[in-house]
This record gives C-alpha cells, structure tokens and sequence, in this order.
C-alpha cells in the first residue's frame, strides 16, 4: 500500500512539471505568434524556471528515497541537463536575446515534454502494477 501511495505523489510531481513545461511552451508560442511582448513573455517564463528545477530535483529524489531505481535512473538525465543549465547560467531566459534563441528554446521544452510524458506513462504503469499486486 505504501508502494501505491509513492506512485500517486510521484504521478502528481509529474503532472505538475507537465503544467510548468506547458506554460513555457504556450509563453512562447505566444511570443512567436506577437501575442506577447518579449518582457512579458520571458518574465512570465523565469518565474517558472526554477520551480521547475526544484519539482524535477524533489521528484529524483523522491525516487531515491522510495528505492524507485529505474525511475531515479530515468529522471536522472533530466535533473542532470537542468543543473548544467543553472551553473553555466542559461536557465533564465534574456530578454534581448529571445528572439534569436526562440527555436532552441521551443525546441529544448519540447523534448522536455515529451520526457516527462514518457515518465508519467512509466510511472502510471508502475502505479497500476503495484495496484494490482
């Protein structure tokens, strides 16, 4: 029973780095379609960043703890890829330099995405199987 509760806190974990993600994404789909002015769209995009980080951190980590191998070694990348992000300070998005960067960065959340939804299907497999148990 414990094993289920583990995979609910880490399907919710997951959802909540889905809307974060999201959110980036649709800032800049906005930009890109002139919705939205480049202060506003990366403003709204950096106040996300590092809630990001800390979810997918507390999520790794939360794998660790509940002895979750697999999962932890496929969030690990992941966790990896946003520290060397944060220490070589291209985390946050500049304004100047956000039109000139637009695809990359569309491209780096989409992949992110598509991780996470690779995750939330192994972890909602995971979450079934120990139903099931």
């Amino acid at each position: 029973m414990d094993d289920l509760f583990a995979w609910l806190i880490s399907f919710f974990l997951l959802i909540a780095l889905l809307v974060l993600v999201t959110y980036q994404l649709m800032s800049l789909a906005d930009l890109e379609f002139d919705y939205i002015n480049p202060y506003d769209s990366s403003s709204r995009i950096n106040k996300v960043v590092l809630p990001e980080f800390a979810t997918q951190a507390a999520l790794c980590l939360f794998y660790l703890v509940t002895q979750h191998w697999i999962m932890a070694l496929f969030c690990a990348p992941y966790l990896l890829f946003n520290v060397r992000l944060y220490r070589q300070r291209r985390h946050l998005i500049d304004v100047t330099e956000i039109f000139n960067l637009l695809h990359w960065e569309k491209k780096q959340r989409l992949v992110k995405f598509f991780y996470l939804v690779f995750t939330l299907f192994l972890s909602v497999f995971w979450m079934i199987y120990s139903s099931l148990e």
